[in-house]
Formats: C-alpha cells, sequence, structure tokens
C-alpha cells in the first residue's frame, strides 16, 4: 500500500468510526500514527478502538465496520481483546478493541488519538507512562541485563551441543541478542533510546546504529556456538565495565 491509500484509508477508518455512536475514540499505533516517521509499503494498520462498555465484543466478531471489509481474505482472534485481519493484497490490520476502563491493559509506545468523546487522551497519556520502555516505567538493571546476556548464551550453547539445536538457537540469537541490544541502547543514552522502538529493542536498531547493526547481523549468519563467541567478544569489547572478567572468562571458558 503506496503512502497515499495508506492515509486514505485512515482517513476512512476514522470517518466511519466517528460517525457510530458506539465509538468513543479511535487510537492510531506505531507507523500508523505517523509521528515523524512516515508508513512504508510494508507497513500494517495498528490501532485501538474505544467504545461505550458492553459493545467490544461486537466489534471484534463482526468486521463489517472496517474499509474493504468485502477484501478480507481471513481474520482471527490474536487475545482477548485484539484481532488480526489480512486483505486479499496482502495488508495488514492489527487492532484492539476497549472500553475506557479497558484500556489500562495496554501498553503503547508511538500514538496518537484522532478523535476523543471520553477523556481517551488523558487516559492514554496514563497508559504511556505505565508502558514498559517510558521513562517512568522500570528498566531493568544493567546487572540483570548482563547477567541474562551471559547466562543466555551459557545455555544457548550447551543446548545445542546436547541436541537441541532449536532451543540452543532461540537463547543466544533471541534472547541473549535482546539483553545485549537493551544494554547497548541504554549506553547510548537517550538520543539512541529514542531513535528504536521502545517496546521492541530490535526494531530500527540498525537505523539507530548503523555499524553495530551491521556488525551484529553479520555474526547472526553463523552458527550458534560461532554467534555466541562472538556476540560474547563484541560486549566485551563494546561494554567492558558491564562485564565482571571472571564471569566472562568463565562463560568463555565453558563455550570453548
Amino acid at each position: 500500500m503506496d503512502l497515499h491509500d495508506y492515509r486514505r484509508f485512515t482517513d476512512e477508518l476514522r470517518l466511519r468510526l466517528e460517525a457510530d455512536p458506539r465509538v468513543l475514540s479511535l487510537v492510531v499505533l506505531g507507523s500508523t500514527a505517523d509521528l515523524g516517521r512516515a508508513p512504508d509499503r510494508w507497513s500494517d494498520h495498528d490501532f485501538f478502538v474505544v467504545t461505550i462498555p458492553g459493545q467490544q465484543e461486537a466489534f471484534r466478531t463482526s468486521l463489517h465496520w472496517l474499509p474493504r471489509s468485502g477484501e478480507i481474505a481471513f481474520s482471527y482472534r490474536e487475545t482477548a481483546h485484539g484481532v488480526k485481519a489480512l486483505l486479499r493484497d496482502g495488508h495488514l490490520l492489527e487492532f484492539a478493541v476497549f472500553d475506557p476502563d479497558e484500556l489500562n491493559l495496554a501498553r503503547v509506545s508511538n500514538y496518537r488519538v484522532l478523535f476523543d468523546r471520553e477523556r481517551v487522551v488523558e487516559r492514554m497519556a496514563r497508559v504511556a507512562e505505565a508502558t514498559p520502555g517510558s521513562p517512568e516505567a522500570s528498566i531493568p538493571s544493567d546487572d540483570w541485563l548482563a547477567g541474562q546476556f551471559l547466562t543466555s548464551l551459557l545455555v544457548g550453547v550447551g543446548r545445542h551441543e546436547r541436541g537441541e539445536r532449536i532451543s540452543g538457537r532461540q537463547l543466544v540469537k533471541g534472547g541473549a541478542l535482546r539483553h545485549l541490544l537493551v544494554l547497548c541502547e541504554k549506553s547510548a543514552g537517550a538520543p539512541g533510546r529514542e531513535a528504536v522502538d521502545p517496546l521492541d529493542p530490535l526494531r530500527r536498531f540498525e537505523q539507530a546504529f548503523p555499524s553495530l547493526g551491521e556488525k551484529v547481523n553479520g555474526i547472526l549468519e553463523r552458527d550458534t556456538p560461532e554467534a555466541a563467541r562472538a556476540l560474547l567478544d563484541l560486549a566485551v569489547e563494546r561494554l567492558p565495565e558491564a562485564f565482571a572478567p571472571e564471569a566472562v572468562d568463565a562463560v568463555r571458558a565453558a563455550m570453548s
């Protein structure tokens, strides 16, 4: 979907929902919020619909209110509140339906309220403040992240050598990597953290840290044990103060 069609879909969605007396607000999220980062051809539509109490389920089970609803190839219930629908041209719609009090269950980073009949702007501000990754939310300590990184490498390589290669790969290239990238983002300060997605430290990492992102992508092409050793070397090179030398030596020896 090109940018013109994307924004036209957003406008039609807003007009349809604003005309429905059961709907109190439309909140668009991520790329759909279109805040400084315009949607591109790969962007989905991501949004919350806020209804009067008792009407949420009607919007989750009947999708006729969506623009181009006749072009839905398939849809399914992703969570208790959320639905995913895929149009025949491959465009994805991800949305959740809440009443005003249920908004407290949500987690958001970038968002924009397109219309509001029930103080949703105030409610969303509180949701954003409580979302992990926001300045007000609890952020894991460096010691915890470093410990998780080292132990995930160790356990991941052990599982790989035991023959549990899928599990080992996930621990090294998923869990350990995630903890390392959060540490790198924290060490970069506010500019680095603002460039990535606070809900997913892997999103837009290469845009925030091009050189480091290139190195990490190269490491991920390697076999699991070699990737684990390379990630450990990179971590010590980039963040020497974050890792106790004895711990690094112990993990390196165990993975050799």
